[in-house]
């Protein structure tokens, strides 16, 4: 049994902890693709690195333990977990996706599963209303995120897992922007948990993966399947990489939040925006269901400029804030939705469900904030016409 109850303490301590052979208190590097096997059917439980690695087992467990999961399965990018989520399900069947959600989601749905008549239906799904009445015989899952992406929508997580069980589908979360640090969505009985761990989890943007977790062993052992079936997953140096950045996502995230709070007061207050979205702001859309589910608002702010400045200006003024795809890491970066991480969307949809060509994305990093600000200022000055 763990001597530890906080998940500060499981961060570095939890799933598979160092190394029973050595003593090493870092999981080795299993860098080898087989394992000499004793005789036919005599193995040391090891085979084959595509079917399981002792590295990759180590991040699966500690991620299934941090998220209170019965399983983890760690994968070689995002896109490479969904669409194993997206095998679950057959010829006919639909999901429901929240009405902000990244980009390559919906790529992979309208562009690739569409071609085997998998579909989909994006809905507001922060309206449990009509949430509800969304939901038809075809209906299989609600697939939400929140804080969505970019407008940092919040759902009520409990109670859609709850209106999901009740139709006999499956809830799943994409849980990349608050990670099991700030919100625990198992706990609040959602089936599904999935991760971009290129983001908050490794931390440090030298990584591209997606952990994928559940509460149910049937499903489990479907998604191992799947895992083991299809092959993309995660290599044993990315996984080290990956348990390493959790063991600092506790005080890295402190300090991300701590940071992202005072940026959002900044805009908030400056004459020059219009509208921030951040839901650890007092007036945010779902900030009461933000508090109940999550621990704070997360480090993740979008915002608008008003009709005297030019964003373009503004991307190419900033001095020490990256404009690059990603977010999460301990480096700040702002994107432009609408022409980069979900330009895969129709504009007609990307202007229906409140993606502006002006809306500007911020991952706040562990900087100093008052250099932060100060660019922020430099640049929006720089951007008036």
């Amino acid at each position: 049994m763990a001597n530890y109850k906080k998940t500060g303490t499981a961060l570095i301590h939890g799933g598979i902890y160092g190394d029973k052979v050595t003593g090493a208190v870092n999981t080795p590097i299993y860098q080898t693709s087989t394992y000499e096997q004793h005789g036919l059917g005599e193995n040391t439980g090891w085979e084959y690195s595509r079917t399981g690695n002792p590295t990759r087992a180590a991040l699966e467990a500690l991620i299934a333990e941090l998220e209170g999961g019965t399983a983890g399965f760690a994968f070689g990018s995002g896109m490479a977990a969904i669409t194993a989520v997206l095998t679950l399900f057959k010829t006919g069947d639909k999901v429901i996706i929240s009405s902000n959600v990244y980009g390559g989601t919906f790529r992979v749905l309208d562009k690739v599963f569409k071609n085997f008549d998998l579909s989909y239906e994006i809905v507001d799904t922060s309206d449990l209303a009509l949430l509800e009445r969304s939901i038809t015989p075809d209906v299989k899952a609600i697939l939400v995120e929140s804080p969505a992406n970019p407008l940092l929508t919040i759902t009520d997580l409990a109670a859609v897992a709850k209106i999901a069980k009740n139709n006999g589908i499956l809830s799943i979360v994409d849980n990349t922007f608050m990670t099991p640090y700030l919100q625990r969505p198992i706990e609040l009985g959602v089936d599904i948990v999935i991760h971009s761990a290129t983001k908050y989890l490794g931390g440090h943007s030298d990584l591209v993966a997606r952990l994928l977790l559940e509460k149910n062993t049937v499903l489990a052992e479907r998604l191992a399947f799947i895992q083991n079936a299809t092959g993309g997953v995660l290599g044993p140096f990315d996984s080290f990489l990956l348990i390493r950045g959790i063991k600092t996502l506790g005080v890295r995230l402190d300090r991300h939040v701590e940071n992202a709070e005072k940026a959002a007061a900044f805009l908030k207050n400056h004459k020059a925006v219009k509208k921030v979205y951040y839901p650890g702001l007092p007036d945010a859309q779902g900030y009461e269901i933000n508090k109940r589910q999550a621990k704070n608002g997360g480090a993740m702010i979008s915002f608008e400029l008003d009709e005297r400045h030019n964003i373009r200006r503004f991307f190419k003024a900033l001095k020490l804030i990256a404009l690059a795809e990603s977010l999460g890491g301990v480096e700040s970066l702002v994107c432009h939705p609408a022409s980069m991480t979900h330009a895969s969307i129709p504009k007609d949809v990307r202007d229906k469900v409140g993606i502006t060509d002006g809306l500007i994305r911020l991952s706040i990093g562990i900087e100093d904030i008052e250099d932060l600000l100060a660019d922020l200022e430099q640049a929006i000055a720089e951007s008036e016409e």
